[in-house]
């Protein structure tokens, strides 16, 4: 299900972001600041970001995503998919699969340890 969350600004806005169309990967909020902004809101670890201040993501890459964020100077307005992922405990929790195999195995990244390094790249924002 998609929602919306608006951080008031200015940055930094306490989330990891993960993925982009150059790694053939869904830009994913890998990881929230304890006591940031986003932990503030209802951003969830492993979430999809659907749209950054209005503008779809499915063709951004990492770099154009982390500059639309960075531009955001007053608020920053994201659309998110919630994952749906609970770990034992009740909280987000998510397994990413990258799209790139070798010999014919996927790899993959739990939490915000991408195991696939040169497909998966995560940033603070």
């Amino acid at each position: 299900m998609a929602y919306s969350v608006t951080l008031n600004g200015p940055g930094p806005w306490g989330f990891r972001l993960q993925g982009g169309k150059d790694f053939n990967m869904p830009l994913t909020i890998s990881r929230i600041t304890p006591g940031s902004k986003a932990a503030q809101s209802q951003m969830n670890q492993g979430d999809l970001v659907v749209a950054i201040d209005g503008v779809n993501t499915d063709s951004m890459t990492h770099l154009e995503a982390q500059n639309k964020i960075k531009s955001a100077s007053h608020n920053l307005s994201l659309t998110l998919q919630n994952s749906g992922a609970r770990n034992e405990m009740g909280s987000p929790s998510y397994l990413i699969v990258c799209h790139v195999n070798l010999e014919g195995q996927p790899f993959y990244s739990k939490k915000d340890k991408p195991l696939c390094k040169k497909h998966a790249h995560a940033i603070n924002v």
